[in-house]
């Protein structure tokens, strides 16, 4: 990067970035792995190496080679938690951060070490866990209260240099702690420019998802895509122009030396920018085409592209680990189409098999599910326990602390290669723990209790049992109030009920005598109408015949 910087000086742009430790400039700026910790080649003989005790004379080196035995031990004997080492101006926590010893960032943390040290460039803890990539570092600094928005000697944080090396787990972890993702550095740099202008589209993406600009200007007038252009990556340039209102409008602004994107690839030899913009199409236009362009490398893994595959990830456009929006990687999406040999190159380059999508499930079980039987037994080789075995396992058993999930770091590469054996007995370590500060808990409650204090669980219970039994009274009291109202009802119902018995014998007194006066008047007629028949009728007729 510092001979792109010089290029870009020397023309008069005067916009290069902060000068950051880059992966191809990692030897001048900061110390490399190989020198301060265990190597690659390491992993061959881990086993054998941890048989061996070694002594260590600094609690530097004991943090690097992720000993906290010795580490604990060289602090009893009057050693400084926050102890400068003389070369490289790092603490123990720096070095825990940059070799990814987490069992000792973790015991450092607990006693109390700086996260606020900074080293002569300003770098805490939390930015070399950012641009080492060490994500599971980085989220223990952030439950310990690490700043994330302390800024080294150029004004960049964590978050701006996790999208300069293309850590987009480190990024998401930092993003969802609520850190500022428009944050500017000394020359109004957002993290989506070092994004835009290293390349790294899996970064990139994320940040547009939480919302950062991508219309934002730098001092010099330039927007991300000014900068993916003169860098010639294609990716992001194309990803960046699908997501602007108007890419038409993008092409033609300029930043304040009256530079467009065209000048700028123009400038600096960029043809496969050049063939794009000079294109009549614009592929932004299809959504299916965007989708691809946000996750390249998943797309080259589902097709079984490994040619695309390598060259997305050698030339640091992905991240080898890169998630999508469902938690996939692309060995999920190799696993699901059955592609064997990028399967085998993903697990070559050390991808990570055990990280599991928004659905639980790892690569071999979405090789399960889609019955290719040749991936499920390739990735299933590389489990270190069968689920099976694990029913009825607990504590007391030795198998229960080599069974593991994701362990470690996503993003980084050269964590401390330690043997199995090592790895279990860091998780016995932590397991005891716990035990040991749950017993002391229960100790602290009792001599809390006895000296006359009130827990905050038994406030809790109190006042759930205050507002329950003022419940209980206030329906108490309604249902007295009900009794009451029930008894009023009924005894007007009562006096109702006597009021409608005596309405009713009244009727049946007034009823009786006027149904005896018709009788007697029905009789009186009768009598009478017979009396006027019998006069009415004539005697007998005498009728004489011829």
């Amino acid at each position: 990067m510092g001979a792109s910087e010089d290029r870009r000086s020397s023309r008069g742009l005067g916009s290069t970035p902060p000068q950051s430790p880059s992966p191809r400039a990692k030897d001048c700026t900061m110390p490399d792995v190989t020198n301060s910790g265990p190597s690659k080649s390491s992993r061959e003989t881990a086993d054998s190496c941890s048989r061996k005790k070694v002594h260590f004379g600094s609690i530097h080196d004991a943090v690097r080679a992720g000993d906290v035995k010795q580490l604990s031990d060289i602090v009893e004997h009057g050693a400084n938690l926050n102890e400068v080492d003389v070369l490289h101006q790092f603490s123990p926590l720096h070095w825990a951060a940059h070799s990814g010893s987490l069992e000792c960032l973790h015991w450092l943390l607990w006693h109390g070490a700086d996260t606020t040290q900074g080293t002569t460039r300003g770098w805490t803890a939390a930015h070399i866990a950012a641009i080492r990539g060490q994500d599971a570092c980085m989220q223990a600094l952030i439950i310990n209260g690490a700043n994330l928005a302390a800024q080294d000697d150029r004004g960049c944080t964590p978050v701006h240099l996790a999208a300069t090396h293309g850590h987009s787990f480190t990024l998401q972890i930092m993003l969802r702690s609520g850190v500022d993702p428009s944050v500017t550095d000394r020359r109004e740099w957002r993290p989506v420019h070092y994004a835009a202008f290293h390349g790294r589209l899996g970064c990139l993406q994320l940040l547009v998802k939480w919302g950062c600009g991508i219309e934002d200007v730098d001092y010099n007038g330039n927007l991300p895509v000014h900068l993916a252009a003169m860098e010639g990556h294609l990716h992001c340039f194309k990803f960046l122009l699908s997501r602007m209102n108007s890419g038409a409008q993008v092409l033609k602004a300029f930043n304040d030396n009256g530079e467009n994107v065209l000048d700028l690839a123009q400038r600096f030899l960029k043809q496969n920018i050049l063939q794009f913009i000079q294109g009549a199409e614009y592929e932004g236009s299809n959504p299916d085409d965007q989708d691809n362009l946000a996750f390249p490398g998943h797309v080259a893994a589902f097709k079984g592209d490994l040619e695309m595959l390598k060259k997305l990830i050698g030339d640091g456009i992905i991240n080898l680990n890169e998630r999508d929006d469902n938690g996939s990687t692309p060995m999920h999406k190799a696993a699901g189409q059955g592609h064997i040999e990028c399967l085998q190159w993903l697990i070559e380059m050390g991808a990570n098999s055990n990280i599991t999508n928004k659905a639980g499930e790892k690569p071999s079980d979405v090789a399960k599910r889609f019955a290719h039987l040749a991936a499920v037994k390739l990735l299933e080789g590389l489990q270190k326990y069968e689920i099976d075995d694990e029913i009825g396992i607990n504590d007391s058993h030795t198998k229960f602390f080599i069974r593991h999930g994701v362990e470690g770091s996503t993003d980084a590469k050269d964590d401390l290669c330690l043997s199995d054996a090592d790895k279990a007995n860091a998780r016995m370590r932590a397991h005891k723990k716990i035990v040991d500060l749950r017993q002391l808990l229960e100790i602290a409650k009792s001599n809390f209790k006895h000296l006359g204090g009130i827990m905050e669980e038994e406030l809790q219970q109190k006042k759930q049992q205050l507002e329950s039994e003022k419940t209980i009274k206030e329906l108490q009291d309604q249902l007295a109030y009900e009794r009451l109202r029930r008894e009023k009802l009924e005894c007007q119902l009562d006096a109702y009920r006597a009021e409608v018995d005596q309405l009713k014998e009244m009727l049946e007194k007034i009823q009786i005598p006027s149904v005896m006066a018709m009788e007697d008047d029905s009789c009186e007629s009768s009598k009478e109408k017979r009396r006027v028949k019998k006069k009415a009728s004539p005697g007998g007729l005498f009728v004489r015949r011829y």
